[in-house]
């Protein structure tokens, strides 16, 4: 009796979602700069030609995975007034930017803007137009902010040290640390030896200045 062929499990069809998201995984895992099309085809158990059929090149690659982390950028509650707005916007972006340590150097490298990207940006400026913000300010306070959101996430990304291992580190360095010719920056590695609990961010302490100073110009001040 001839015996029924074993039924092999349903392929996934290739998209360029499913190879964004992919590369996403990869990226999170292994740094950006270990993201390559031959791996990446691997991932998936594909050949690396056929991720041309989706992808154009590695460039349009980038820029699809840029966009996959912009998507995931909330959108504030309609109704709330400007400083939530923008502040929950920019809250939410860095956490997205962290959440992906290699995107906030693409954020601040790539040209190609894609569509989340776009809505992000896009809702930022209305919000502050609506607000009331002449061009002026509004173009400076946008700009503030981005760097701020971009620029603060890049730094953590880069910082070579986990967050945990900083308490030994700066005890250790105390040790030779010449402290009566450096007082202050001695006090300043002490605050790192402390647990404060309660402390606001710094990302969220120079955001709220922003937004403080924002307030000020609208209203005239």
């Amino acid at each position: 009796m001839a015996t029924r062929a074993t039924r092999q499990p349903r392929r996934i069809p290739l998209s360029r979602e499913r190879i964004l998201r992919a590369a996403v995984s990869l990226a999170d895992a292994a740094g950006i700069e270990s993201l390559t099309m031959r791996g990446l085809a691997s991932q998936l158990q594909v050949e690396a030609m056929s991720l041309y059929n989706h992808v154009a090149n590695k460039d349009d690659l980038l820029d699809g995975l840029l966009d996959l982390v912009a998507s995931e950028i909330e959108e504030p509650d309609a109704g709330v007034d400007w400083r939530t707005a923008t502040r929950r916007r920019a809250v939410s972006a860095h956490d997205a930017l962290l959440r992906h340590p290699w995107a906030s150097l693409l954020w601040a490298s790539r040209g190609h803007v894609g569509p989340a990207r776009m809505r992000h940006l896009d809702g930022m400026l209305r919000g502050l137009r609506e607000a009331g913000f002449p061009p002026g300010v509004l173009d400076i306070g946008f700009h503030t902010l981005e760097n701020h959101i971009v620029g603060h996430a890049l730094q953590l990304s880069s910082f070579p040290f986990e967050a945990e291992d900083l308490p030994a580190m700066s005890a250790r360095y105390l040790e030779d640390f010449p402290a009566e010719e450096y007082p202050d920056l001695a006090a300043h590695i002490r605050h790192h030896l402390e647990e404060v609990d309660g402390e606001v961010s710094a990302f969220e302490f120079g955001l709220d200045a922003i937004l403080d100073a924002l307030e000020r110009t609208r209203g005239g001040d």
